[in-house]
């Protein structure tokens, strides 16, 4: 009877490890990689036109990225951080960061 239980919780294990396998393929990070860009994008309302550069895996609970551009009716670049809830599949955007003090902006 034990090695029924035994063989029951390994087969268990392998399909929970397949799962994980299988959420972890290019597709499925390419596919987290594309909504982590709409959302924030769309959250980045002080931002004309943003560029996102996403990083492709985040952390283990968050999607990250940097979103840079223009801000809306005043000259220069400025740069936000966005944090994607993986779970939730909300976003959350940081403060306006100045491009210049953060080297973005090309020497004059």
């Amino acid at each position: 009877m034990n090695r029924n239980i035994i063989r029951l919780l390994a087969a268990a294990t392998l399909l929970s490890l397949a799962g994980a396998a299988h959420a972890s393929s290019d597709a499925a990070w390419q596919q987290f990689a594309a909504d982590v860009e709409a959302k924030c994008k769309k959250a980045a309302v002080t931002i004309e036109k943003p560029t996102a550069t996403i990083d492709p895996f985040g952390s283990t609970h968050y999607g990250l990225a940097l979103l840079t551009g223009k801000p809306k009716g005043a000259k220069g670049l400025i740069a936000q951080i966005c944090v994607y809830d993986k779970q939730k599949k909300t976003v959350e955007i940081g403060s306006e960061l100045d491009g210049k003090k953060l080297g973005l902006m090309p020497a004059k």
